[in-house]
């Protein structure tokens, strides 16, 4: 089992954003169901902004519940750096953003990921009220 460690971030606000709104409902919901949005954000080896560059998180994410917050993930990890450059992993899953850590099943990946299965393991270390988030990710998978 191979163990990854790493930082996610997702901007929304900013000149600059890694994350854009890409479908809203017609109507308002008080858990934002019905949003979805396209993201392409930076993997980095710590939570700093300016840290280093590993990879991107390339995908969509949508708000899926009506009654609390909780996202459908569909997401490739996908690295650029390191052992693991030109290697990705495939998150599909239900995060609710919400609790502490949440849990979200690996159920694919391309080169030394090839037949991945595992779990990811996340924690939000820094969020605003623009939408702009940290998340630690802890990653057990096996793999080929």
């Amino acid at each position: 089992m191979t163990h990854l460690h790493f930082f996610f971030q997702d901007i929304e606000s900013g000149k600059r954003p890694t994350a854009v709104q890409i479908a809203s409902p017609n109507r308002r919901y008080g858990t934002n169901f019905g949003n979805v949005f396209m993201a392409d954000d930076p993997l980095t080896v710590r939570a700093d902004r300016r840290s280093e560059i590993i990879g991107r998180a390339q995908g969509v994410y949508g708000f899926a519940s009506q009654e609390n917050v909780a996202l459908l993930m569909a997401i490739n990890y996908v690295f650029t750096k390191g052992k693991y450059n030109g290697s990705s992993i495939s998150i599909i899953g239900r995060n609710p953003p919400m609790q502490k850590v949440r849990e979200m099943p690996i159920v694919g990946g391309t080169g030394l990921f090839r037949f991945a299965r595992g779990y990811a393991l996340a924690h939000t270390v820094w969020s605003n009220t623009q939408g702009d988030a940290i998340v630690e990710y802890h990653v057990y998978v096996y793999h080929y």
